[in-house]
């Protein structure tokens, strides 16, 4: 893939491990994103997943649980109300500039063991480095969505490597240290 994708798939995995633990099945996750939820702004992000008003107000008052469909509309009312408080909170951009030491992140390349001998590059091994001052523009372009940013930031990123850069334009995946 390239190296944006994998970035967005990194900060996706950095966001969906940072926010509640508990599954949604269990009493304790769903009462957890219920609280989470309970807002104005949390009633609006269930309301464009298709939950009703009266559905809400009987389970925020405890009353009556959602169904099987409505506990995947709760998980993804959260994990949408989530994204957006950590974006607009400013905490992962924050959190990846490491109060400007940036984040260690590990680039693996493409596998080239099934590749023609003769085609494959030599000895592209795994990466890591230090990445600071793009985590701004990072988490920007991941909030608008805007994959050709993201792929410039990447180019920015492993331009930094040295002469065989290109080697890593697609990879296999990338991991942030955060």
């Amino acid at each position: 893939m390239k190296g944006g994708e994998a970035l967005i798939m990194e900060l996706n995995r950095i966001v969906y491990q940072s926010g509640i633990s508990s599954p949604l099945t269990s009493r304790r996750g769903r009462n957890a994103r219920l609280r989470y939820l309970n807002s104005a702004k949390g009633r609006e992000a269930l309301r464009e997943q298709g939950v009703t008003d009266r559905a809400m107000k009987s389970w925020f008052k405890g009353k009556a649980s959602p169904s099987a469909e409505n506990l995947q509309k709760l998980d993804n009312a959260y994990w949408t109300r989530r994204r957006e408080n950590l974006i607009r909170s400013g905490w992962l951009k924050r959190h990846l500039e490491n109060n400007g030491a940036g984040r260690r992140m590990e680039i693996y390349p493409i596998d080239q063991s099934a590749v023609v001998e003769g085609r494959s590059r030599p000895n592209v091994s795994e990466r890591s480095i230090t990445v600071r001052y793009v985590w701004g523009d990072l988490v920007d372009a991941w909030a608008d969505q805007d994959d050709g940013m993201m792929d410039e930031i990447w180019e920015d990123i492993i331009s930094d490597l040295d002469s065989d850069w290109t080697a890593y334009a697609y990879v296999s995946s990338v991991g942030i240290g955060a």
